[in-house]
């Protein structure tokens, strides 16, 4: 292939995506949308502009292998046992039964068994990069409907990895015993991935992520973090396994470890760029041509899928005691066929899924995409007016409709960004009396130290929105930033105030010339370290001559 002319159709890709995504931010929509739409407007199907689709598609793979890397480091038990098992159980009761209901309503159509299954597990999966970011935006996701939607798409996150596996087996074509042979080979290779990344992972990058040169060089950080989620990738693939299975298992398994945020802050510019690229990619599969002519089987489509799985989540969260209105929120905020099912759609295209099937899964899901911000913004009260009529037609029993919908108070959540001497009696003296206290700092030992003092420590750069947004900044009763470099301090002041404008933030100013900066900058209170240790200085000296005058007067 001529590199420069992939180039070219990248770079017109991007920067189309850089407008359409930027209208849609600017009209309250998900710049996803942009994306789509991008692509589809450049693509083969509309103005042509694009020429190289298949190499750009091809890299384009490997957004989704870091996508998913991202979405592994955030897999620590510790976090999941936190969702419930309404989250956890019902995600995973989501995705079976949606599949199951999927395929049979495909077989009633007249589709063979393989092509039926890969149908319901196409439309088994939402986007976790839509809702989520819609219901971060809304300050939604500690609101009731919004932690059980985040319980169920990480849920569906890890079914993406076995699902992956079963269209691929499926596209085989074989006989029954030819796919259990095919299924095993299947494990036995993610078993031995498994083990490779295990110990490559656990032991050998932890120990050279401690190296100090690491640390004297914020470029090397990246280097590794790049090469551990692409490598992790690459692995997969010459094994015979999709490339997103060995990047989510390389997540997963580095989750655990204090380094996971800043290794997920440090590749979060590629990802952008290749995550872009991916539903960028995407639009141009969509034929906006074949759209119109068909556009009564893909609005029915659209509406099987948007009512379909809103009613499948809502039946399976009652059965875990939620009350409607929560259930039924959730259930509609889920409402979409989301980008993983682009991974199986390709996977099973032209075995198990016809091209004129791949066409129409393509449109009605791009159409759901397009419905998403709609459906998140109207379900809290959409729900309660369905469960109100429901319950006025005596259908069943509303329970609690508004009051339970409340959002979850904040806690009090305090974030010390620095644990040098200055942050370390910081956390000394709110370890007492603050409910949640965290620590951010670049230093191998923060988390060891931090513990010590009975505090939740993160290896990360403050100066990286990804690292703060992990820590919930957005959350936060206070921040106390107490890092020595002036610079510094003022980029994470800034930083801060942008992404939680209410938050009462409290700096350190080592320099009295930078007392003025930080306060601009947007910190509630400045310490001004000079200014401070001459008031200290003068105290200790009147001290000292009020005693000697003390002594010089009892001679």
């Amino acid at each position: 292939m001529d590199l420069w002319n992939v180039l070219l159709d990248i770079l017109i890709l991007l920067l189309a995506a850089l407008v359409l995504g930027a209208l849609c931010e600017r009209l309250r929509q998900s710049p996803i949308l942009g994306y789509l739409a991008a692509g589809t407007l450049l693509g083969p199907n509309a103005l042509s502009f694009v020429s190289n689709t298949s190499q750009v598609s091809d890299i384009a793979e490997l957004g989704v292998a870091l996508l998913l890397f991202t979405i592994g480091l955030e897999f620590s038990w510790s976090r999941l046992r936190k969702l419930g098992p309404a989250a956890l159980g019902g995600g995973s009761a989501q995705v079976l039964v949606t599949l199951g209901i999927g395929a049979g309503v495909a077989m009633l159509f007249g589709m063979s068994l393989h092509s039926a299954i890969a149908i319901g597990a196409l439309v088994a999966l939402s986007s976790t990069a839509c809702v989520l970011r819609l219901l971060v935006s809304r300050a939604e996701i500690e609101s009731n409907h919004g932690r059980h939607a985040l319980g169920i798409l990480l849920m569906q996150d890890i079914a993406v990895v076995p699902l992956v596996l079963l269209v691929t087996v499926l596209g085989e074509q074989g006989s029954i015993e030819q796919v259990g042979v095919d299924i095993f080979k299947s494990l036995f290779w993610a078993v031995i991935l498994i083990a490779i990344l295990y110990i490559a992972l656990k032991w050998v990058v932890p120990r050279v992520l401690e190296f100090e040169s690491l640390h004297r060089n914020r470029d090397l950080p990246i280097l590794l973090a790049i090469v551990t989620g692409l490598g992790s990738a690459w692995g997969s693939h010459q094994l015979g396994l999709s490339p997103a299975l060995g990047a989510f298992i390389a997540g997963m398994i580095l989750a655990e470890s204090p380094f996971a945020t800043q290794i997920r802050a440090d590749i979060g510019s590629i990802r952008t760029l290749l995550v872009t690229l991916f539903f960028s990619s995407i639009g141009m599969l969509g034929d906006p041509a074949w759209f119109a002519n068909h556009l009564p089987a893909v609005l029915t489509l659209v509406a099987a899928i948007v009512v379909g799985k809103a009613l499948i989540i809502w039946v399976i969260l009652r059965t875990f005691r939620l009350t409607h209105t929560n259930a039924l929120a959730a259930g509609i905020c889920l409402g979409q066929v989301g980008e993983f099912s682009f991974v199986l759609a390709a996977v099973g295209r032209g075995t198990v899924i016809s091209e004129e099937l791949f066409t129409l899964i393509i449109s009605a899901t791009i159409t759901t995409l397009f419905l998403t911000p709609y459906l998140v913004a109207l379900a809290p009260r959409l729900s309660v007016f369905i469960v109100e009529f429901l319950g006025k037609l005596k259908l069943i029993d509303p329970g609690l409709t508004r009051a339970d919908d409340q959002v979850s108070p904040i806690e009090n959540h305090i974030i010390i960004i620095g644990f040098g001497p200055a942050g370390q009696v910081v956390g000394q003296s709110l370890s007492q009396i603050a409910e949640r206290v965290s620590v951010i700092d670049l230093n191998p030992s923060t988390p060891g130290l931090s513990r010590q003092l009975g505090l939740k420590g993160t290896i990360g750069d403050a100066t990286q929105a990804d690292v703060l947004e992990h820590a919930g900044v957005t959350s936060a009763a206070a921040i106390i930033v107490t890092v020595p470099d002036p610079a510094a301090a003022c980029a994470i002041v800034e930083l801060v105030r942008s992404l939680a404008p209410d938050v009462h933030i409290i700096a350190r100013a080592r320099y009295h010339r930078y007392f003025e900066d930080i306060r601009a900058g947007g910190a509630h209170e400045v310490i001004d370290e000079e200014q401070l240790v001459g008031i200290r200085l003068a105290a200790r000296l009147r001290k000292k001559i009020r005693s000697d005058e003390h002594i010089a007067a009892a001679e």
